[in-house]
């Protein structure tokens, strides 16, 4: 049963785009709300790192408005509605689960993927693809499209034998990455530098973490290193220009 306030919801939603309704919601469209969903999907991902359960319900409430608002949109020109969403996301989750609602079984999380992905494959949409990575989202930020791609191709079999490989293959890019270095060749050195993050990307999916957790973690931790040297600075009534590398580098180990 679907509960009372998801209907009042899409009710405010259906109003909202009436005749009578808002005239920013009703001048929106599927393409004008694209950004939205990607900002409210930052918000999500932040409230999620807060632990905040309160900031959680809030912004988890805002991206179901997203899905809602682009259902309503769908339902005006006559393609589809919020129950044809729900009811083919259903559908899908429970055929890609034969190992839940059917004989197969899992061991672990690795031999579930394994059923899901087997599953997937045999859907229409999939055997549509012309190509293996046909389907990877062209607008995905750098490292998650890396992560995507690479592990399509790992699927296949298209992979390193074992971790030793990925990092002698670190090693190697690093040096090419030095060499266009000293070169001067700055589009040499991007291809370069484009080639040993990808590599750095096989690495992670490898030692069985997610490059970007891994980079968001790093990011955060330099932000709040970087932030106690700010306040040591400005109890010394000194700034960053007026520091030695060797000064700056000192405080960077003690902030540690």
């Amino acid at each position: 049963m679907i509960p009372k306030s998801f209907e009042k919801l899409v009710k405010i939603m259906a109003r909202l785009r009436a005749k009578n309704g808002c005239p920013w919601d009703r001048a929106q469209t599927h393409s004008s709300l694209k950004k939205h969903i990607i900002e409210e999907a930052y918000e999500l991902c932040d409230a999620i790192d807060s632990k905040d359960s309160t900031k959680l319900k809030d912004e988890l409430g805002d991206f179901l408005f997203q899905v809602i608002f682009q259902a309503q949109i769908a339902k005006e020109r006559g393609a589809f509605d919020i129950d044809d969403v729900l009811r083919a996301s259903a559908e899908k989750m429970f055929y890609r689960h034969p190992h839940v609602f059917g004989k197969h079984k899992a061991r672990d999380p690795d031999d579930a993927y394994k059923h899901w992905q087997s599953r997937k494959e045999q859907e229409k949409s999939y055997k549509d693809r012309k190509n293996i990575l046909d389907g990877v989202p062209k607008t995905l930020p750098a490292l998650i499209k890396a992560q995507k791609v690479s592990r399509r191709a790992a699927h296949q079999g298209f992979d390193w034998p074992d971790i030793s490989f990925v990092v002698d293959k670190v090693h190697e890019e690093l040096e090419e990455v030095k060499a266009e270095i000293k070169s001067g060749n700055k589009r040499r050195l991007s291809e370069e530098i484009g080639d040993l993050l990808f590599v750095i990307v096989i690495l992670s999916r490898f030692g069985g973490v997610d490059a970007e957790e891994s980079l968001h973690s790093a990011t955060k931790k330099f932000a709040r290193r970087f932030k106690n040297i700010e306040r040591a600075l400005k109890k010394r009534n000194k700034k960053f220009t007026e520091c030695t590398f060797e000064e700056l580098y000192r405080l960077w180990r003690i902030n540690r």
